[in-house]
């Protein structure tokens, strides 16, 4: 079965997220020396992606 040709323009354009994973957001907040080792995984403040 084929993809509809208006689906594959996004999955290929490969756009800003605006969405971080966990792992992406530790390593900002460690970036920006809001989170250290041994801090809680849960409950991260909210970040935005750098631009």
């Amino acid at each position: 079965m084929s993809q509809h040709r208006s689906l594959r323009a996004v999955a290929t354009m490969g756009g800003k997220r605006n969405v971080l994973k966990r792992f992406e957001r530790v390593g900002l907040l460690k970036k920006r020396g809001q989170w250290k080792e041994g801090d809680r995984i849960t409950g991260l403040r909210k970040t935005k992606p750098e631009a």
